[in-house]
């Protein structure tokens, strides 16, 4: 996925961990007094965004949640922790899921992540659907960054080294739709 979306320069952290941290997590950074499935903490948004450099921000997956999820859709458990931990990356990038189309364009990138996150035999297998239209203009997000969604690759922008990042809030936690 990294390399998909030519993010090789920076850091991000992966964290899988268990409902009751995530839980507890929910509950400071949210407010939201249960466990959910994926939390994204971007630090490249924010007050004190000039000072992440490099830094993406961290994305913390529940093991159990996905587990429970990955039953429900009958998929394998390294498929949905798959799925998570790009839903979690792309909103480090910015992207969100609040309107029915933020959703579509969301789902789609997501899907486009994982297949690439498989192995080679596995994505070929899989096909190379389009997440968008080719020579589509490049969207920006919230944070500044711009992404080119054309035929099968993410190109991915920063703001120069010094460039101004919006501020929005000091810490901002993400998650999926779930909860």
């Amino acid at each position: 996925m990294i390399v998909e979306l030519q993010l090789q320069q920076y850091e991000v952290s992966f964290l899988l961990t268990d409902d009751k941290r995530i839980h507890q997590l929910n509950k400071i950074y949210r407010n939201k007094d249960r466990p959910t499935d994926v939390l994204a903490f971007a630090m490249q948004e924010g007050e004190l965004a000039e000072l992440a450099g490099g830094v993406l921000g961290d994305v913390i997956v529940s093991v159990p949640t996905a587990k429970k999820q990955a039953d429900e859709r009958g998929v394998g458990l390294v498929d949905e922790v798959t799925m998570l931990l790009a839903h979690g990356l792309l909103h480090l990038l910015g992207w969100d899921h609040r309107t029915a189309a933020e959703d579509r364009r969301m789902r789609a990138e997501t899907d486009r992540l994982c297949r690439a996150a498989r192995p080679a035999g596995q994505a070929r297998a899989a096909g190379r659907a389009s997440a968008s239209s080719p020579g589509a203009a490049p969207r920006s997000s919230k944070g500044g960054a711009k992404r080119a969604l054309s035929g099968n690759r993410s190109a991915v922008q920063r703001p120069a080294r010094g460039g101004k990042v919006q501020a929005r809030h000091q810490v901002k936690a993400r998650r999926s739709r779930k909860g």
